[in-house]
């Protein structure tokens, strides 16, 4: 069985405030293999930017950045914990993570000794993953909500994205998701992840904004926390490829509600003084 849906959708959310909106290009796909859905990855790239992608460390003002996980040395992958700033700091791409669960892993390379696509949390799951770039897939542990914040690469410096997509493996199951947030926490929008039946399938799903407006994403991955075996409604999913546009710097906007507060104070600090005079 092979599949491709590739999905297009224009769309006008509220993005910084309510007095401004901005359009969203989504891309989606599904697929049983590879060759399958790297058509769709293909068009993602494309739209951020062309051909160029920005190096691993650094700022280098490049259009786009990616994360297949797959150099993340063994001393940093299962069965042992997956630091939340690498790529801000051993790596630095600017993305630190969070999750409401204990943290994150990074599936093991064969040469290690340590079962590939999560068989050292479960021994079902190499056969219910597989990875779109080998061999190497990202999940977070004891959770199934992965929170990706943006930063100028290699500072404390908090910045935004024009763009986010991911690579997931083995969406069964509608509520997959991506939902993208600017600098003020407000959400730009809730996306699904198209999911297609059967196992070590793959879909994708990725937003390219007209501007430079995503300081956070938040990515649901499936209905359960890794541990249990799939079946029975409970849909297990994890990560693989990361593609996002260059992070930059980005200045907090001042609320609408700051800006009024700070406007009425104004008026009656002058009112009072032309009073006196």
């Amino acid at each position: 069985m092979k599949r491709i849906a590739v999905l297009t959708v224009l769309a006008s959310v509220t993005a910084v405030s309510a007095a401004s909106a901005t359009s969203i290009t989504l891309f989606s796909g599904t697929g049983s293999n590879v060759a399958a859905i790297t058509p769709v990855r293909d068009s993602f790239r494309l739209a951020i930017g062309g051909g160029t992608t920005a190096g691993a460390n650094g700022s280098f003002g490049g259009v786009r950045r990616e994360i297949n996980w797959d150099g993340v040395p063994d001393a940093f992958s299962a069965p042992n914990s997956f630091p939340a700033n690498f790529f801000n700091v051993n790596s630095p791409r600017g993305t630190i993570y969070s999750t409401p669960g204990t943290g994150f892993q990074v599936s093991a390379n064969a040469a290690s000794g340590t079962p590939i696509d999560f068989g050292n949390i479960n021994p079902t799951y190499p056969t219910t993953f597989a990875a779109f770039t080998a061999p190497r897939l990202f999940t977070a542990i004891g959770s199934n909500i992965t929170d990706v914040n943006f930063f100028v690469p290699g500072t404390t410096t908090a910045a935004t994205t024009s763009a986010f997509g991911a690579v997931f493996t083995d969406v069964d199951l509608a509520g997959s998701t991506i939902e993208y947030f600017d600098l003020l926490n407000n959400s730009l929008g809730v996306f699904g992840v198209p999911f297609i039946a059967g196992n070590e399938t793959f879909s994708f799903l990725g937003a390219v904004f007209d501007s430079s407006v995503i300081a956070r994403v938040r990515i649901t991955s499936g209905n359960t926390a890794l541990g249990p075996n799939e079946g029975g409604g409970v849909d297990l999913v994890v990560m693989d490829d990361f593609i996002y546009g260059e992070p930059t710097p980005s200045a907090v906007p001042e609320p609408a509600s700051l800006v009024l507060l700070s406007t009425g104070i104004a008026f009656a600090v002058r009112r009072r003084r032309a009073k006196k005079a």
